[in-house]
């Protein structure tokens, strides 16, 4: 399966890769793993979602900004690799959500990203996968996903 032909298939055009917010890289290519930074919701004009899961926002906003987080980390992917056909597996996801306190539906709002690399990607984009609350998030986004990524 070609990555990119499925991604047109799909009617999804890519967002431009984000550069570090500070002193570190987007990935790391180590053998056969790349590590992907975490990345949040930005958007096209390169602001970010921001605000309370279960507070200021909806698990069904939050879960369409974990998707678009996901896009970023796709973005970042290509950026890395070149050409997104070398994934040969999305092994790990790490999917952080801002909540309140008590807040349990976590796992539906990383759902956004999961649901896109099994989209793009088939049972490539299957993976192991951590969703967990937290009480803030960098800039108050509201979801801060990283992924480690095996290739070709």
């Amino acid at each position: 399966m070609q990555v990119e032909k499925r991604l047109a298939e799909l009617g999804i055009d890519l967002p431009t890769a984000t550069s570090p917010a500070a002193n570190y890289v987007n990935a790391v290519l180590t053998g056969n793993l790349l590590f992907l930074s975490g990345k949040g919701p930005y958007r096209p004009d390169g602001s970010l979602h921001t605000g309370i899961v279960g507070q200021d926002v909806s698990v069904e906003d939050a879960y369409q900004h974990a998707r678009l987080t996901g896009l970023h980390l796709i973005s970042t992917m290509k950026a890395e690799l070149g050409d997104l056909d070398r994934v040969t597996r999305i092994v790990k996801v790490l999917g952080m959500v801002n909540a309140v306190p008590g807040f349990t539906q976590q796992p539906e709002i990383i759902n956004g990203c999961s649901d896109l690399f099994v989209e793009v990607f088939g049972d490539r984009g299957r993976h192991a996968r951590s969703a967990v609350g937290l009480g803030s998030l960098p800039r108050n986004i509201t979801v801060e996903i990283e992924a480690i990524v095996e290739v070709a």
